[in-house]
């Protein structure tokens, strides 16, 4: 019986263990997709800000310096609009903007809820096994006062151990069918709390051939307007810069503007394909579906050990109490007190004797 619980408590921790790095997982993961989608988020916008003051100073300058000469400043309201075109583009990108559903609150609210689930679940192992060590103790010194003890410890622990395999059942039967087919729930759910249509949705939680980036034309049509615009600044620099040399300090300004908006384009490209994203989605489910149901089967493995040792000491305790030897009134008297019923007796025959 002994045997049986400490094998139960050992398997416990385990339990316990990998259903924490599992729940850890999913919870790193979420707060790497959180990163990504908040870099986009910054990035669309600080593209779109940099355009519209390049448009707004620079252009507008550059417009005013040229005037003489209606095809540059025809040339240079042509790069106005490309860059305005490309602002506009680009803020289609940001699609988890103004969106409520936080992966990071709700990596936070998980990590919160393993926090005490774990926590639990130690002081309850260590219950056990204190139950145990103190039940052989109560055995090996015959104290019939420690078994009562442990008796109602027992039976309060097998509760606690009905209870929590019962709880450990039923999460585990919920995760399985989560984890048969949790593409569809994950997309169904995330559709109905974010609004997101179900493109972008398929395309970063499925990222295969079948399914397209929904982000391909507007993509092109930015990178198009950038060339665009790189075309139409090269041309005025050679155009305009021998005419008017106060033209050269906003060319050169628009040149580095670009670059840096090209710069941040293709880093937008990057985090917009669907690897990085899908690849946290595949560690979150690896999380839940292999490290944390593991645990938690071997949680239930432990709850069932636990109880049927228990329901075992709980059957047994009674009949170790009647091999106990009877208590004696006078076990704790001395031997030297002249109150003593054996020393009166042996007085009484020394005196006899004389």
């Amino acid at each position: 019986m002994q045997r049986l619980d400490s094998a139960g408590i050992g398997i416990g921790f385990y339990g316990n263990s990998e259903t924490s790095d599992g729940v850890s997982q999913l919870s790193s993961a979420l707060q790497h997709a959180n990163h990504t989608l908040s870099t986009i988020d910054d990035l669309v916008l600080e593209t779109v800000e940099r355009l519209g003051e390049a448009v707004r100073t620079e252009l507008t300058t550059l417009e005013e310096v040229l005037s003489e000469r209606v095809e540059l400043v025809a040339a240079t309201r042509g790069a106005r609009r490309q860059a305005e075109a490309a602002a506009q583009h680009l803020q289609g990108l940001a699609f988890w903007q103004g969106v409520s559903l936080s992966p990071v609150q709700v990596a936070e609210d998980v990590t919160f809820v393993e926090e005490y689930r774990w926590l639990a679940y130690v002081l309850l192992l260590l219950l056990v096994l204190l139950v145990c060590l103190f039940t052989l103790l109560g055995l090996a010194k015959q104290s019939k006062w420690l078994v009562v003890v442990m008796t109602a410890m027992s039976l309060l622990v097998l509760v606690l151990s009905w209870g929590s395999m019962g709880l450990e059942a039923a999460t585990a039967v919920g995760l399985s069918d989560f984890c048969s087919n949790p593409d569809t729930y994950v997309l169904n759910l995330t559709q109905e709390e974010t609004g997101i249509s179900s493109d972008i949705l398929n395309y970063y939680f499925l990222c295969n051939q079948a399914v397209s980036n929904p982000f391909q034309q507007r993509l092109t049509l930015s990178q198009r307007a950038l060339a665009s615009i790189h075309s139409q600044l090269q041309g005025l620099e050679r155009e305009a810069s021998p005419q008017f040399p106060a033209a050269q300090k906003p060319l050169l300004s628009l040149e580095e503007t670009l670059n840096v908006t090209e710069r941040s384009f293709h880093q937008l490209v990057a985090l917009l394909h669907c690897r990085s994203l899908h690849k946290d989605y595949g560690s979150a489910l690896r999380g839940l579906c292999e490290d944390a149901l593991e645990g938690l089967l071997f949680l239930m493995l432990f709850s069932l050990l636990s109880a049927g040792a228990l329901a075992t000491t709980l059957c047994s305790l009674p009949r170790a109490w009647a091999l106990f030897p009877p208590s004696d009134d006078y076990d704790d008297t001395d031997d030297d007190d002249p109150f003593n019923p054996q020393e009166s007796k042996r007085f009484v025959q020394w005196q006899s004797s004389i």
